[in-house]
């Protein structure tokens, strides 16, 4: 069910990303550029999930097939909705939390989920995957959240009711 469920998410991801990076004015360039390769890096990791899905015993029209849960679908509206919205910066905050947790917690789970279960490596493929790689993402992502596009973003945004 976690496979199912997090494959839904995974394939949104890359999307509301993208959809993200087309909505950065040109002060944001830097930023768009940022999202796309982020995008990039993400759009083919639901594969991951399919291939470990199917290596334990899953069918991979099920997990195509598999209906968004409440959350996913929750989630992905509203990642959806403000990535169409002009200069989505808060997404660098949601990407953050994202990666944050893929940082310290997939690498974690996967092996959790190995051990527990006697599977291989490749069955886990996705979590020890993240586990492994989403420290560079995090990095990147802290970089432009310190930035000062994003400061004259906020501090903008914090005097727009003002006067």
């Amino acid at each position: 069910m976690l496979l199912l469920n997090l494959r839904q998410q995974v394939v949104d991801g890359a999307r509301w990303i993208a959809r993200a990076a087309s909505n950065l004015d040109a002060p944001g360039l830097p930023l768009r550029t940022l999202f796309l390769q982020h995008a990039r890096d993400e759009h083919r990791d639901f594969e991951l999930l399919e291939r470990d899905y199917v290596s334990v015993g899953g069918r991979l029209e099920d997990i195509r097939a598999a209906e968004k849960n409440l959350g996913s679908e929750a989630l992905s509206a509203w990642m959806f909705h403000r990535a169409g919205r002009e200069n989505p910066l808060d997404l660098l905050g949601a990407m953050f939390v994202i990666e944050g947790l893929g940082s310290r917690l997939a690498h974690r789970w996967g092996t959790a989920i190995r051990e527990q279960l006697g599977l291989h490596d490749d069955q886990v493929a996705f979590l020890l995957y993240h586990g492994r790689n989403d420290d560079s993402h995090l990095g990147k992502l802290e970089a432009a959240l310190g930035s000062e596009l994003v400061d004259e973003a906020v501090r903008v945004a914090r005097c727009s009711g003002c006067g």
